[in-house]
């Protein structure tokens, strides 16, 4: 299966060539945009390439690539616009882009080594810049990975920073049928709860971390309160450093997660669906719960175990997230009565257990279904188990 990955590195030398390279693209794109807007609906990238590379070209000046590059992306974001329409999460609407991300293709726009990134300007050519040297980049540049299209992006400390994007063939565990399954549940109480085939559990963060999430409320609560123009700027410098944690946290918990999995033999690992999941638990959770429910990065923990797990060669499925937390792991009865809090209390068999962990087996469970169905099918799709 193939790995893709996306490495950080900071431009030390950006000039006015790149910054006007990145305003020329963004006008390119705004063009573009305006296209398909006025269209009223969709355009493909081949037909919108063909509407506006002239434009594109000799009226703002873009080099060829850059002006197939443009249209290609533009067209991705509005068929992505048109599925948020048809979940009723938007309406039809033009998109702006800001001059502070260019995309730029391997080899035509760019070439890059361990210390510098060579980049295709509007007035002077390709340009070279230096870029800081990270130790724990270098490993990227042995020659078993592939470069393909990246971006320049100007981040919000001002700096720009080349997010270079790559990929590999990694070998892929194939399932037998004495494979280890586990399932991970996402949660308040715990981040995360995991339990495999074979009874072992562990829980992953806990106390600790809803204490922060508890002052990070209380601080904004606070500044919120006052209204000033001082208190807005801490509120958006306590949102930065809160998303700062817990990406942090994700990817130490993510790492923990895929030890545990190695080391239990794991071969197939269970995630919820958690698709359109934030907006429909939001609207059943008591307003005073809300907070707790939507403000964690849960979605991005699952990509980093994902990811982690691919890269050690080890499937992830995703299941339907229907009822796991009020479902009994022993008898499948179903009850929102059956979870208390941290209790998980069977109505109808006594069953007992911690509500997390009861979720993670029920989670592991579902897996170990489709596990069973695919050995006996004598295969396992890579679209069904990779989101």
């Amino acid at each position: 299966m193939i790995l893709t990955k996306t490495v950080i590195l900071k431009i030390v030398n950006p000039d006015n060539d790149l910054v006007e390279t990145m305003q020329k693209y963004s006008d390119g794109m705004n063009y573009a945009s305006s296209v398909v807007f006025q269209n009223g609906k969709t355009i493909g990238s081949y037909k919108l390439q063909n509407i506006v590379y002239g434009y594109l070209r000799e009226v703002i000046g873009l080099k060829s690539q850059m002006s197939c590059n443009v249209p290609r992306q533009v067209s991705g974001c509005y068929k992505t616009l048109k599925e948020q329409i048809k979940e009723r999460k938007v309406i039809w609407k033009e998109i702006t882009f800001s001059p502070y991300s260019m995309t730029l293709s391997y080899k035509r726009d760019f070439s890059i080594s361990q210390d510098l990134v060579a980049i295709t300007t509007i007035n002077n050519g390709r340009k070279p810049y230096e870029i800081q040297s990270y130790d724990n980049a270098q490993q990227y540049f042995d020659g078993t990975w592939k470069f393909t299209a990246s971006k320049v992006v100007r981040h919000k400390d001002s700096n720009h920073y080349f997010h270079l994007s790559i990929e590999k063939e990694v070998s892929e565990k194939e399932l037998e049928e004495t494979s280890n399954y586990m399932g991970v549940d996402l949660g308040i109480n715990y981040l995360a709860v995991a339990s495999t085939t074979e009874k072992n559990c562990r829980f992953f963060a806990g106390g600790h971390i809803k204490d922060i999430r508890n002052q990070y409320k209380s601080m904004r609560r606070r500044l919120q309160s006052k209204g000033t123009l001082s208190a807005r700027r801490m509120i958006k410098h306590l949102s930065d450093k809160k998303q700062r944690l817990m990406r942090d946290v994700n990817h130490k918990i993510s790492k923990e997660i895929v030890k545990f999995v190695i080391e239990n033999k794991v071969s197939l690992i269970g995630l919820e669906d958690l698709k359109g999941i934030r907006e429909n638990k939001v609207r059943k959770v008591r307003k005073d719960k809300r907070y707790h429910q939507s403000s964690w990065a849960y979605r991005q923990l699952q990509d980093f175990i994902a990811y982690k797990a691919k890269e050690a060669g080890i499937k992830v499925h995703f299941v339907d997230p229907a009822h796991t937390s009020q479902e009994c792991n022993r008898c499948n009865h179903v009850s929102n009565t059956n979870r208390n809090r941290l209790k998980f209390i069977c109505k109808k068999c006594g069953y007992e257990n911690n509500a997390d962990l009861n979720a993670s087996m029920n989670i592991e469970r579902r897996t170990r279904d489709f596990g069973y169905i695919s050995l006996s099918q004598g295969c396992v799709s890579a679209t069904q188990t990779n989101a």
